[in-house]
């Protein structure tokens, strides 16, 4: 597992009409990962996550220091990975 014992911090950043955010959210609660989401249609979050990950779409995630972004589908086997789940 590449974080050990130790469970990371899960940060998802949402809009609240994104369908990929919505099938994120239910996966990672389907695995019992918990996760702190934020909202990316606030514009002061929107250009934070623009200045510090250089990305706009939504929904991004972030694990530990590990940045993924793309739909739901992209995401998925690398956040498997990231989270121990290969």
């Amino acid at each position: 597992m590449l974080f050990g014992k130790r469970k990371p911090q899960v940060i998802v950043y949402t809009t609240p009409t994104c369908p990929d955010c919505r099938a994120l959210k239910a996966w990672l609660e389907s695995r019992g990962v918990p996760y702190e989401e934020r909202d990316l249609s606030d514009p002061r979050t929107a250009e934070m996550v623009k200045k510090k990950y250089g990305v706009r779409v939504a929904p991004v995630t972030v694990i530990g220091r590990e940045v993924f972004y793309g739909t739901f589908a992209e995401q998925r086997p690398k956040l498997e990975a990231a989270l121990g789940e290969r």
